[in-house]
């Protein structure tokens, strides 16, 4: 069985699956949508959703014939409780992890686009 917090940075550890949590920090998205943006394949990027809802750190919804993904908010408590436990980290704040995410996503549009899943 695989601890929890092994599978959210596992999850975070790849700039595609951290871009898709900024753009879902706004509103939820139908798959489609997230895929929009990314030179990957649909299923690439469904394979980086289903990491992601693993990781707890999103859910997915039918609604229709579409699929929808949604963040999850409380989904980095127990990542930031861990890091707490260090005593050099302050707790998640998420307007902090957009901006950060939102600099991440700048620094690899840089380097270039990703082309698989991690």
């Amino acid at each position: 069985m695989t601890d929890p917090l092994d599978l959210v940075f596992a999850a975070l550890a790849d700039p595609t699956r951290r871009a898709i949590l900024a753009m879902l920090l706004e509103d939820d998205m139908a798959v489609t949508d997230v895929a929009e943006p990314f030179a990957m394949s649909l299923a690439a990027i469904s394979k980086h959703l289903a990491i992601l809802a693993e990781a707890g750190l999103i859910s997915q919804e039918k609604r229709g014939r579409v699929k929808w993904c949604k963040l999850e908010p409380d989904a980095l408590r127990a990542a930031s409780v861990w890091m707490q436990g260090f005593g050099q980290f302050e707790p998640v704040n998420l307007d902090a992890f957009e901006r950060f995410l939102a600099r991440e996503l700048a620094d690899d549009a840089e380097v270039g686009p990703e082309t698989a899943p991690g």
